[in-house]
C-alpha cells in the first residue's frame, strides 16, 4: 500500500495597508539617558537617580553603575512630558543627562 505524500497548506498572508504619517505616536516613548560622572560620588547619582525616577535604590544602582561602566546609561523612559521632568531633576545637581525619542 503506497502512502500519498501531501503538499503542507501555505495560505498567503495580506498585511494590513498603514499609513505611516497617522500612526506615528509624537508622545513616546522618549528616554532620559545618564552619562558618566566624574564630579559626584557614585551614591549621590544614585540617590537623584532615585529622586528623579521613583525606582527602587538597587534599582538606581544599577543604572549608575551601567553609566560608569559604559560612559551612559537609559535613566528613565516615558511620554516626553515626563522625561523631561526626571531629566530636570538629574540636572539639579549638575549631572550630564539628555532626553530623546526612543
Amino acid at each position: 500500500m503506497a502512502q500519498e505524500i501531501l503538499e503542507p497548506l501555505v495560505r498567503e498572508r495580506v498585511l494590513p495597508r498603514i499609513d505611516e504619517e497617522s500612526d506615528i505616536d509624537e508622545d513616546g516613548p522618549y528616554v532620559v539617558i545618564l552619562y558618566n560622572d566624574d564630579y559626584h560620588d557614585m551614591m549621590q547619582v544614585a540617590s537623584q537617580l532615585q529622586k528623579a525616577t521613583g525606582y527602587h535604590f538597587d534599582r538606581c544602582v544599577q543604572i549608575m553603575m551601567e553609566a560608569h561602566t559604559r560612559g551612559r546609561a537609559i535613566a528613565y523612559t516615558g511620554n516626553s512630558e515626563d522625561c523631561e521632568r526626571a531629566a530636570n531633576i538629574l540636572r539639579q545637581i549638575g549631572l550630564q543627562v539628555e532626553t530623546d525619542k526612543f
